[in-house]
């Protein structure tokens, strides 16, 4: 159970559950129906999971030369039952999509095609940070996927833009974790860091509403003070950046890892900050639930790594 639960990386999918509330926040004026959200976060959870175990499936190759103790080329966990494994969690998630709503179970199916586009053809080509991006921008836009009859009803403003700046953030992330095996190249971490930053400065773009000086209204929060909410997404991305300017000075592969193991767990916390923007005070207690997802994170990752 333990090789298992290594194999499918189990701390990382509290962020993507973050990223089911959120998205459902955003498109929702409040969680009013606790059937549909409760099945778009286990379609969120098998799909996540999926996508991490045939990550490990398709790279048994390079992980018998870089990484010899993951489950998989260490014998913990045979190759067949990976698979088996893999594809169990995958049908469960296209599975709780359809309960929740037709459109989230098409949403869901356009998220294991990027899945499976990334683990297997595209993951080392230029376009495979791109790809994962992707993979976080559909995985946002799950969660608002139950807000209308009509498919077109997924893809407003305001989930439309938060998923797109989570993607830019993620391809960030997935760029600055593109050699933690090894030695990173500190160009290659600072223009990966940079990419990160963009992502959360387009948030804050939503946050203090500039993007009408360029034409865009996004949608407004529910918040009397905004810059409290920027002031807490500015105190996350003060710690990313510390993080990783000590991994950009050391590049080596413990300090890389541990850069990324924080900029995955920052997602919880500007997931909670940003739906308690959208929904204000009523929000409080759903931005504190949201939160409460570090504990199992944090707790889990002493025993199973986050990368």
């Amino acid at each position: 159970m333990h090789a298992l639960l290594r194999l499918c990386r189990l701390p990382t999918v509290f962020t993507a559950l973050a990223d089911i509330l959120l998205g459902y926040a955003l498109s929702h004026a409040g969680f009013d129906s606790p059937q549909t959200l409760i099945a778009l976060l286990a379609a969120c959870a098998g799909l996540y999971l999926s996508g991490m175990v045939f990550n490990d499936v398709f790279d048994l190759r390079q992980d018998q030369q870089e990484r010899p103790q993951r489950p998989i080329p260490s014998g913990a966990v045979s190759l067949r039952t990976a698979i088996l494994f893999g594809a169990l969690l995958m049908g469960m998630g296209l599975l709780s999509a359809a309960l929740a709503s037709w459109n989230s179970l098409w949403m869901a199916l356009m998220l294991v095609a990027t899945i499976l586009a990334y683990d297997g053809p595209l993951k080392r080509t230029p376009l495979g940070p791109f790809v994962m991006g992707s993979c976080r921008f559909l995985n946002v836009l799950l969660g608002a996927s139950a807000v209308g009859i009509r498919f077109a009803s997924v893809w407003q403003h305001p989930q439309l833009w938060v998923a797109g700046c989570m993607g830019i953030y993620i391809v960030g992330v997935t760029l600055f974790a593109r050699k933690e095996a090894g030695v990173s190249s500190r160009i290659s971490l600072v223009v990966a860091l940079l990419v990160a930053n963009l992502g959360l400065l387009g948030l804050a773009a939503w946050i203090m509403n500039w993007t009408v000086s360029f034409g865009l209204l996004i949608g407004f929060g529910a918040v009397e003070q905004p810059w409290t909410v920027l002031f807490g997404l500015g105190v996350v991305a003060q710690t990313i950046n510390r993080r990783a300017m000590l991994a950009i000075s050391d590049p080596q592969p413990r300090h890389v890892q541990q850069t990324v193991g924080t900029m995955l767990l920052s997602i919880i916390v500007i997931d909670a900050l940003l739906l308690y923007f959208k929904l204000g005070d009523a929000g409080v207690p759903y931005a504190i639930g949201t939160v409460c997802l570090l504990v199992p994170a944090v707790l889990l990752r002493r025993w199973i790594p986050l990368t």
